[in-house]
């Protein structure tokens, strides 16, 4: 191989029409700023440890126990480690074929499946065959399993909702399909309308396109909204009607803030995709005993349940008030509009940017909503995704933001926003006024 083999130009062409927005421009100049000296708030990306969330205790200690097994045999075990933890890790253990070392099945540890379809069966009311369960290395990597059997070539879509996680844009131009976009209602707290779907799919099917499959994100994730059950089995009344294959992103549905809409599963509806998980050879091990844990918790009576409870319920707690203070924050600012996340940990609020603002952008070479991304990380250290990363509708702009900084933290981080923002309004605006979009 000689190095021209490797030039840009000879580069798969659908890798280089691959953007991902949530590690794009923003973080860049944000990583730069920090090896400056600039503090910076890491708000672009979905990662609680980063900004100072503790993890819970007892899947740490299992997971430690299984990491190190030589001390379950230390007859002092007892001491820094609680019973019902040691009896998870031996339990782990013994579906292992040789501890965390060893490869597991492709498609996950037996037995950590089993749990899995059990934990949905008495989620959803409905039976699971962990047979056809498979454990991946993240949601992304399970996103990209799917989509690599499903998309064939450029005239295969894949209806993705607008805003959409760019994982699912990325990876379709990856695999040379098109995306076929449906655009949520932000009016009516980013709702679904059917119509929209029914409208995306002919217009898709006029330009010579076969749509195959639609994915849902619930919670949403950038938007935070929860779909309703009517929503949820309109969508599924739809997907039947028109063969297309269902893919519910569903990571964040224990992350809900409200309770008029609780998480629904879209489920309370292989060899092929055996092989591509085959080709991982193996999932990350500690991660799927991460996995067990989550879906078969401990229960009332367990010498670490409380303990656990506690932490627990301290954190969904704390993350329902800070998605409160934020949205307050969001909407007591001038030309600012955001919906209540109910779900997930992102809030997207509508930035209203006055038309001098769009052509100081134009005039820099920019979109929008990054120069205006860009000013904000520049003048206070908050690192945000613009909405254009995430589509949106034509001549509307957002930015993403998530709501994990520190609950001591979030009023300052607001009113360093609040202050940027009407700075910003106050130098582009013309006071003219304008209505929102």
């Amino acid at each position: 191989m000689t190095s021209k083999s490797l030039d840009y130009e000879n580069l798969n062409e659908n890798v280089k029409k691959c953007q991902y927005a949530v590690r794009g421009e923003l973080y860049l100049r944000a990583s730069e700023l920090q090896k400056e000296g600039k503090k910076i708030i890491f708000t672009n990306v979905g990662n609680p440890h980063a900004l100072g969330q503790k993890p819970l205790t007892f899947p740490r200690q299992v997971v430690a126990l299984c990491q190190a097994p030589f001390l379950l045999d230390d007859p002092n075990v007892g001491l820094i480690f609680p019973a019902d933890a040691i009896a998870k890790a031996k339990h782990y253990l013994a579906m292992t074929s040789g501890g965390l070392g060893a490869y597991s099945d492709s498609r996950g540890l037996p037995g950590i499946r089993k749990e899995v379809a059990e934990f949905i069966e008495r989620r959803d009311g409905y039976p699971s065959d962990p047979e056809l369960i498979f454990l991946t290395d993240g949601a992304s990597k399970g996103v990209m399993q799917i989509l690599s059997t499903i998309i064939r070539g450029a005239h295969d879509g894949i209806l993705v909702p607008v805003p959409q996680y760019p994982l699912y844009s990325a990876t379709i131009t990856l695999f040379g399909g098109s995306l076929v976009p449906y655009y949520l209602e932000e009016t009516a707290n980013w709702g679904l309308d059917v119509a929209n779907l029914r409208q995306s799919v002919a217009q898709a099917r006029s330009q010579g396109i076969t749509v195959r499959a639609m994915v849902i994100i619930n919670p949403g994730n950038p938007t935070g909204q929860c779909l309703s059950e009517a929503n949820l089995r309109e969508v599924l009344k739809f997907c039947y009607q028109n063969n297309l294959v269902l893919l519910g992103d569903e990571v964040y549905q224990q992350n809900i803030y409200q309770d008029e809409r609780p998480f629904i599963s879209a489920r309370k509806t292989v060899e092929e995709i055996y092989k591509v998980a085959s080709i991982s050879l193996s999932p990350n091990v500690p991660a799927q005993i991460f996995m067990g844990l989550m879906v078969n918790p401990l229960k009332p009576g367990d010498i670490s349940y409380e303990r656990y409870i506690r932490e627990s319920k301290g954190i969904l707690e704390s993350l329902r008030r800070r998605a409160q203070i934020m949205t307050d924050g969001f909407n007591s600012c001038r030309n600012v509009v955001c919906n209540f996340t109910e779900g997930a940990m992102y809030s997207f609020p509508q930035i209203r940017l006055p038309p001098k603002a769009i052509e100081a952008a134009k005039q820099a070479g920019k979109v929008a909503d990054v120069f205006y991304c860009l000013k904000l990380l520049e003048a206070t250290g908050i690192s945000t995704v613009p909405g254009s990363g995430f589509g949106q509708k034509e001549g509307v702009f957002h930015l993403r933001t998530t709501i994990l900084p520190a609950e001591e933290d979030m009023p300052a981080i607001m009113a360093s926003f609040k202050k940027f923002n009407d700075e910003f309004m106050e130098q582009y605006e013309d006071h003219r006024g304008y209505s929102r979009m």
